[in-house]
């Protein structure tokens, strides 16, 4: 195939046409690990609140190249030097940010593929990435992992004001239809810069950082904490859990072969070899959705009564509470339905029980967003605000929740 058929367009909704700059891009995301992504839902269960909301982590990771594209040309035309093989690799780190993302990641890493986070994986699949592609990957590896010696370079990938953020933001809220999250992204990159290798953001687009923050609390209060998402990926927490206890114990549950594999299997990040991974990139929402609808019909009560409640969505009750939840408060609730259903009271644990979420839009122990004002200072863009609120987001809210079955109200 020659090179200029692989300068490819896509359509996007949110931003008109994507262009692939060069054949390696091309090739990229025209490899199976990439192509995984377009059957993994970047909202994870999300649609079960906002129907619209099934666009998916393909979509995400080809907006944040098309930003960064953005980025790069207006870092260059206020001077800051990038060469063309800093530009590539900002370009694939960016890319392949979300590639070890599993189907519906946060109940994944919370109970089948135990303490293994996804920036794991994307950096194991970059790794093998780098060895098919022999080593042309070996600059952006390194940016991705904070290596290279131009600092703004990873904050463009990974920090408080990313292409990342950038794009999910904007993505999510139109596809949920949640407007709030709507950025500018498009007026905060034509305000970057580089000074001292930081990334700044001049001083006139103070109030599009403002509009950022404002945005992320909000989407995270609306989309992505929302009770009935949130209560959504608790229990898809406790139906892998539940699987991976029966199949440990010898029950032979229907599954696709990759996800077996994960349930029978301990994987580590330490043991995660080549043959793990090849694996893990098997695995997609489809083999989760489809062993839900096998496992209705289970005998175990548990599991069977967990997949049902996804399938259907007739989900358990959610209550969120600003004040902390003593255990003590769900004793006789658990009492009774172990009672009605005949299972013991830790078994009641599955669907009965408590937590708590945390929402900070703005972080001040990670590294700061820098404002650069007209004489040249660079401040942190909390003093800079005339805005009380982006102090008050700057602070962590807690709140806290019980889920039940709703027989028992």
């Amino acid at each position: 195939m020659s090179q200029i058929n692989k300068l490819k367009i896509f359509n996007d909704p949110i931003y008109g046409f994507i262009t692939i700059p060069n054949a390696l891009i091309y090739d990229l995301v025209q490899h199976p690990y990439f192509q995984r992504l377009r059957r993994i839902s970047q909202m994870g269960l999300s649609y079960l609140v906002y129907p619209g909301a099934n666009h998916t982590r393909f979509h995400h990771a080809l907006g944040c190249m098309h930003l960064m594209q953005k980025a790069v040309d207006v870092l260059r035309f206020k001077g800051v030097s990038i060469s063309p093989e800093e530009e590539n690799a900002l370009y694939i780190a960016i890319l392949l940010h979300d590639i070890g993302h599993g189907p519906f990641s946060h109940a994944m890493e919370k109970s089948i593929v135990e303490d293994v986070h996804h920036e794991e994986i994307s950096l194991l699949f970059m790794n093998q990435l780098n060895v098919e592609f022999n080593g042309q990957l070996s600059l952006a590896i390194q940016v991705f992992k904070g290596e290279y010696n131009r600092k703004f370079m990873l904050q463009l990938i990974s920090s408080q004001l990313d292409m990342d953020r950038m794009d999910y933001l904007k993505r999510d809220s139109f596809y949920s239809g949640v407007a709030e999250g709507n950025v500018n992204s498009e007026r905060l990159i034509q305000m970057m810069n580089v000074v001292d290798d930081f990334l700044v953001i001049e001083e006139k687009g103070i109030y599009s950082v403002e509009k950022f923050l404002m945005s992320r609390r909000l989407m995270y209060w609306q989309a992505y904490l929302h009770k009935t998402s949130l209560v959504a990926e608790l229990i898809l927490t406790k139906v892998l859990k539940r699987a991976k206890e029966l199949t440990l114990k010898g029950t032979q549950l229907p599954c696709s072969e990759p996800l077996l594999f994960f349930m029978q299997n301990k994987v580590t990040i330490a043991t995660f070899d080549a043959e793990n991974l090849d694996l893990f990139s098997q695995l997609d929402d489809f083999d989760i959705i489809s062993a839900l609808k096998s496992w209705q019909k289970q005998d175990d009560f548990i599991l069977s009564s967990l997949s049902k409640m996804i399938v259907n969505r007739d989900l358990l009750k959610i209550k969120l509470t600003s004040e902390k939840v003593d255990i003590e408060e769900l004793q006789p609730l658990k009492e009774r339905f172990a009672q009605e259903n005949n299972i013991s009271l830790s078994e009641t644990n599955y669907f009965i029980f408590k937590g708590k979420i945390k929402n900070q839009a703005y972080s001040k122990e990670a590294e700061p967003i820098r404002i650069l004002k007209k004489d040249r200072t660079i401040e942190d863009v909390i003093e800079s605000s005339d805005q009380l609120n982006l102090k008050s987001l700057s602070k962590s809210v807690t709140k806290y929740y019980i889920c039940f079955p709703k027989q028992l109200v």
